[in-house]
């Protein structure tokens, strides 16, 4: 990545870093893909049990190949044939992964989702929430960072999985409420009651959608 780019990152990051500890959230920043693998690791800890929601930039760093390799007990939900149990281990899991559609320089993560499995396990449930996020996510404020959640990740989203909603004919959010809408819930994480369950792991990198 450009040298100018990577210092400017790092300077945002620690921005973003003091607003989470304000709103009783650990942030962290890696310089690297490879970093933010060994920080994950480290957090995750060996022998936990893990899940995550459709967290692409978990699997960009290499997180996901290493948790199925490693001493883990990875809750791989595309290997269940019942999805829902797939989906309902989640809130007794160790770790949650997730990323975030968007996070806010002062530390808020925006998020959302269509079947709820994803938001429901960041409000509660699982012991920990570790959030996997790449720098193009960062947004000034909480306006920037709920326009970015819909008109570039949820129209992506919806391409990737196929769907026929009205964003993925135009490239960005039509308020539509198409049956195939995965627009159905939005979640703003502004604070956690409790201390030590949410870590973000900011990274200095283009990741996920």
């Amino acid at each position: 990545m450009n040298e100018n780019i990577t210092r400017r990152n790092a300077l945002l990051a620690q921005k973003v870093i003091k607003g989470l500890a304000s709103r009783n959230m650990t942030g962290y920043y890696a310089g690297s893909r490879e970093a933010a693998l060994r920080l994950a690791l480290a957090l995750v800890g060996e022998g936990a049990s893990v899940t995550m929601g459709g967290a692409m930039s978990a699997h960009e760093i290499g997180l996901v190949d290493a948790l199925k390799a490693g001493n883990y007990h990875f809750i791989d939900r595309d290997a269940y044939e019942d999805k829902r149990a797939a989906m309902l281990a989640a809130y007794d899991a160790d770790v949650f992964l997730s990323s975030a559609n968007a996070i806010t320089e002062d530390g808020q993560l925006v998020n959302i989702d269509g079947n709820a499995n994803r938001v429901s396990a960041i409000c509660q449930g699982p012991k920990k929430v570790v959030f996997i996020v790449g720098m193009n996510k960062v947004c000034p404020d909480l306006d920037s960072a709920m326009k970015r959640a819909r008109n570039v990740a949820a129209p992506i989203n919806a391409q990737r999985f196929g769907l026929d909603t009205p964003c993925c004919k135009t490239g960005s959010c039509m308020d539509c409420k198409s049956p195939d809408t995965i627009c159905c819930q939005f979640l703003i994480t502004r604070f956690s009651r409790h201390k030590d369950r949410i870590h973000v792991i900011l990274v200095n990198d283009n990741l996920g959608f």
